[in-house]
């Protein structure tokens, strides 16, 4: 393959010094000159001690040279530099290429992921390539030194996903797949923010059993936001969730880890960061991580302690003592009564054979036909899922924009008493996936489908389609209120 990697770090030059030693063409751009002229004459980075660059790989300082005809492009550049980068970059990228990024942040001001502005940026310039996050519990100290190393290539198509599985796939690096992109973006850029929360606390004096408790309850926190914003609750439970967190919040490589011991031991922010020598990316994920828990209104009592401590100077022993304060709870989202009821009663349902239907959907400006349809879907089974075509699938696949967000529709659906399930429908071929991870025994469609998905059979569920209400759709709505 031939690939062309944005950002000279560490994390950029050792995912290149892997993938050129796995027998792929690559170059390096940098913006800075100096940077170019030493990598490319002493084959050393400052910041990989002992590790020496393939002499195959190339530097550059012309951007196109890294862009133009390569099958895959990488940003790995800092987060607040992602989309300068972008701009540059959008006319030289055509759509048979990948790009995939390993930027890990927030944007303050739109609040988009790193995978969001990439592709906000190229669909002005019309172009469409698959952008692919690809994420984990990765110190490039310890890739560069070929230390095995897992991560996930997280992407609506679930295709692309797989050729980029095969391409960083070696005897030190295991890659994983995910379709759940906000999910995986949102632990890569948050996970800073609670490792800066332990290094605090240890360089306070704080011992092992508070930063357990800071990784375990900033996980919570990010998983509730996660889940707020409609990603995969088990995203949080794997290797971008809890994996990266535990690895930047407990390593002596992390260096947010390392700012935030630094500003417990009483220095400034601003010194910590320079004390590092290399970008802070939790310190710059903060205010759009505070912005996303108002938007969602989602409580997440650490990320606002960092806040207080990094931007307001708060005092670190009183900001502790707030949170050991706060109002009593149980760590269980319901009660042990409902949790229990719950159980029962799927477990009963299970012992007379459940039967568990899906179908799929926009239901955008929700009317009695969508009612009809679920309706008539939950009265052939006992348990309805709901796949609900998000913002980013109904863009980019099925070309079109909904009124209502996908956290709305979401919510539209779940108080609809038909329904048992939503879960996120982001790419075409995801249905064969979801039969069987869900235990599904009938698919159900409206007769506009009919025939399309007979393919579902051969995985053993029953497929139905059910006739629409006729005189009622979506479309048909918002040519009325045009013309009104």
């Amino acid at each position: 393959m031939k690939i062309g990697i944005l950002g000279a770090g560490t994390w950029g030059t050792a995912l290149a010094r892997m993938l050129s030693n796995t027998g792929n063409d690559v170059v390096i751009w940098s913006a800075i000159e100096l940077e170019v002229e030493e990598y490319s004459r002493t084959r050393r980075h400052p910041n990989l001690p002992g590790v020496k660059i393939p002499e195959q790989i190339d530097f550059t300082v012309d951007i196109k040279s890294a862009c133009v005809d390569k099958d895959i492009v990488l940003f790995a550049v800092p987060s607040v530099f992602v989309r300068s980068t972008a701009i540059k970059v959008a006319k030289y990228i055509d759509n048979s290429q990948i790009i995939v990024d390993v930027a890990k942040g927030i944007e303050s001001e739109t609040l988009f992921t790193m995978t969001q502005i990439i592709e906000k940026q190229m669909f002005e310039m019309h172009r469409y390539p698959q952008i692919v996050a690809l994420s984990g519990p990765t110190h490039a100290e310890e890739v560069a030194l070929d230390l095995p190393t897992t991560v996930v290539a997280a992407c609506q198509n679930l295709e692309t996903a797989e050729r980029i599985q095969n391409v960083f796939m070696n005897t030190c690096m295991r890659v994983y797949t995910n379709q759940d992109v906000l999910g995986v973006e949102l632990c890569g850029a948050l996970k800073n923010i609670i490792a800066l929360a332990a290094g605090i606390a240890v360089g306070f004096g704080y011992g092992d059993n508070t930063k357990a408790a800071l990784i375990t309850r900033g996980l919570a926190e990010i998983t509730r936001l996660g889940v707020a914003m409609g990603c995969l609750e088990e995203t949080f439970s794997g290797l971008a969730g809890i994996g990266d967190l535990i690895v930047t919040a407990t390593s002596k490589h992390s260096r947010n880890y390392r700012a935030g011991y630094l500003i417990g031991t009483g220095m400034k922010p601003e010194q910590a960061v320079k004390e590092v020598g290399m970008v802070v990316e939790g310190i710059n994920a903060i205010p759009g991580a505070m912005h996303l828990a108002s938007k969602y209104g989602v409580e997440m009592p650490i990320i606002e302690a960092v806040n207080a401590v990094i931007y307001e100077e708060a005092d670190v022993r009183k900001t502790v003592s707030s949170l050991m304060k706060r109002s009593k709870k149980s760590e269980l989202p319901k009660s042990a009564l409902n949790l229990n009821f719950e159980h029962t009663v799927i477990k009963n349902r299970e012992g007379l054979n459940m039967k568990r239907v899906i179908t799929y959907g926009t239901f955008d400006l929700l009317h009695y036909g969508h009612i009809n349809l679920l309706k008539r879907a939950k009265a052939l089974g006992d348990y309805l899922v709901v796949a609900l075509s998000s913002d980013e699938f109904n863009w980019n696949e099925k070309h079109k924009k909904c009124y209502f967000t996908y956290e709305q529709r979401k919510a539209l659906l779940e108080s609809i008493r038909y329904v048992d399930l939503v879960i996120p429908e982001t790419n075409w071929k995801q249905k064969k996936i979801d039969v069987h991870e869900y235990h599904i025994d009938m698919f159900v469609m409206g007769d506009d489908w009919e025939g399309k998905f007979d393919f579902l059979k051969e995985e053993g569920v029953e497929v139905v389609y059910l006739p629409r209400t006729p005189e009622i759709s979506t479309t048909q709505i918002k040519l009325d209120l045009n013309k009104k």
